[in-house]
């Protein structure tokens, strides 16, 4: 994949952590809460039910999602290389757990585009739903990735 990214050393550690804590390593497929069939680390790009892979497969697949989830959120935002890297690791986060289109759409990338990083950070705890209901594991991931995102402001 061609494109900058700054998914690489420390920014790729931080990246995988945060997410692989959060979406949790399932090596056999299964079907999300809202059904939607789900491998390794939340994987649903060609999954199909019955799909098994190791953890070093699971391992290289979200290495390579989260860089395709952060070329996707920088072709939205004016100025991703200005954001602090614990702040870029939370939007990374936040794009790989609601998608490309659900990112650039959002109030959150508006807002990063005009220069209001804590006013995005904020908005980005609004995506705590799935299937229209207020999932207590999406409050919590969004409320870790707040913290991270206001962390990198300090």
């Amino acid at each position: 994949m061609g494109g900058k990214t700054r998914l690489a050393g420390a920014v790729a550690a931080a990246a995988i952590a945060l997410v692989g804590s959060w979406e949790g390593l399932r090596l056999t497929a299964y079907r999300d809460v809202v059904g939607v069939p789900t491998i390794c680390y939340g994987e649903t790009r060609g999954v199909r039910l019955g799909d098994n892979h190791n953890k070093a497969t699971c391992d290289r697949m979200l290495l390579a999602s989260l860089k395709r989830h952060e070329a996707g959120m920088r072709r939205c935002l004016r100025q991703p290389d200005a954001l602090p890297a614990k702040t870029y690791v939370a939007f990374v986060s936040l794009t790989y757990n609601i998608g490309v289109g659900a990112f650039c759409r959002s109030t959150t990338a508006r807002r990063l585009n005009r220069g209001d990083i804590r006013g995005a950070c904020d908005a980005g705890a609004w995506f705590n739903k799935a299937g229209g209901r207020t999932l207590r594991g999406l409050v919590n991931r969004r409320k870790a990735e707040h913290s991270l995102c206001l962390e990198g402001l300090t």
